[in-house]
């Protein structure tokens, strides 16, 4: 397939609003994109709480919905979704997304709320992996997607599943309804399946992946979080991922999605095959990070890809399902949070340039005003 381009952008909070606009540029939206077309943003909120290098920054969104009105992509729409661990109402409000949304007027759609979102049967052209043996009474997508443009807003950090997780990972909330958890043993598999899907029903794909501040360490929650004053932006998945891997010191192509995704021909894996524009220079560094364990994902290396893998349906089909869902809220919000996370984000906020900037949307809701494009909004 052709080469792939990725947009590397060293940036700072003085001028990050402008440096997402100019990375909107270098990562070549507009061919990318259906300016006719609705766009859905994406955001990632791995933890409602907000910790450093976990979630979609606030000028992260900020920029991107300027960026995208001021091209004239000016219908625009953020869905939502839930997970086992993450409340998508408490984490825009500490995350710090509604008075964006209120600012720029962008509706807010939760797939997870039948009176927002409706999903239909789809049955992809393509030749999937694993999902249709998972499903086998139909893969499930939301009726809202299809012929939408989509841009991902990952964060540039380690998965204790997946190695590393950015714009191929995002897509799994809001493309798969709540019985996405059947997939986590072949949770590599699943996510180029997605990927094949998303090329077939939207009319652009674009991300914007956000490493002002990293996640290093056990993610997508209990991390390291590491200031690298970095964004990244294009139109390839695979691609993106792939820059961002390596910048974190990882091989691509040993990322088991990445590397199947590149085979499949869905997006370029290979760095001899990504052209990186910008910083140029940030995109050869490496950082050596490590991914590790926590308590949470020892448990489910066992379930989902060691012994107990074979007796999955019992645990994660049944309501016996609800024991593991009060067993992640109990470690993640009221153990980790409390006793360790907490004070992981203060440091963060007193210490940081990148944390006092989101304290500072915390008092003021929002840095740019509108301009006329993002005023139709």
């Amino acid at each position: 397939m052709a080469r792939s381009k990725v947009a590397v952008l060293r940036v700072a909070p003085e001028t990050v609003l402008t440096d997402l606009d100019k990375l909107f540029d270098l990562g070549e939206v507009d061919k990318a994109l259906d300016a006719s077309a609705k766009t859905i943003l994406k955001d990632n909120i791995s933890w409602h709480y907000p910790f450093p290098g976990a979630n979609t920054t606030p000028w992260q969104l900020e920029g991107t919905v300027q960026a995208l009105a001021k091209r004239g992509f000016t219908d625009q729409v953020c869905v939502q979704n839930k997970t086992v661990v993450t409340d998508a109402f408490k984490g825009e409000d500490l995350n710090g997304y509604l008075p964006i949304f209120k600012e720029y007027n962008i509706p807010v759609r939760y797939n997870f709320k039948p009176e927002d979102m409706s999903w239909s049967v789809y049955r992809p052209s393509a030749k999937m992996n694993v999902l249709d043996s998972i499903f086998p009474e139909g893969i499930l997508i939301p009726d809202d997607f299809h012929g939408t443009n989509i841009v991902h807003l990952p964060t540039v950090k380690c998965h204790i599943y997946t190695t590393t997780t950015g714009a191929m990972k995002n897509a799994f909330g809001g493309l798969l309804n709540t019985k996405r958890h059947y997939t986590h043993s072949w949770i590599h598999a699943t996510l180029v399946d997605l990927l094949a899907i998303q090329r077939e029903i939207h009319s652009g794909l674009f991300a914007v992946m956000d490493g002002t501040t990293a996640g290093d360490g056990p993610g997508p929650r209990t991390m390291r979080p590491v200031c690298k004053n970095v964004m990244l932006a294009g139109a390839d998945q695979v691609a993106i991922d792939a820059v961002a891997a390596s910048m974190m010191g990882f091989d691509p192509m040993t990322i088991d999605y990445i590397r199947m995704a590149d085979e499949q021909g869905l997006g370029n894996g290979r760095r001899e095959n990504i052209d990186v524009v910008g910083d140029v220079e940030l995109g050869s560094q490496k950082w050596g990070f490590s991914v590790g364990d926590n308590g949470a994902s020892r448990i489910g290396d066992i379930m989902w890809f060691g012994p107990l893998k074979p007796l999955q349906k019992l645990f994660f089909h049944t309501p016996l399902l609800k024991v593991f869902v009060a067993g992640s809220e109990i470690y993640h919000d009221y153990y980790r949070w409390p006793l360790k996370d907490k004070k992981v984000f203060e440091k963060w906020c007193r210490d940081t340039e990148w944390g006092a900037l989101f304290k500072r949307y915390q008092s003021e809701g929002f840095l740019g005003r509108p301009s006329r494009a993002s005023e139709r909004v």
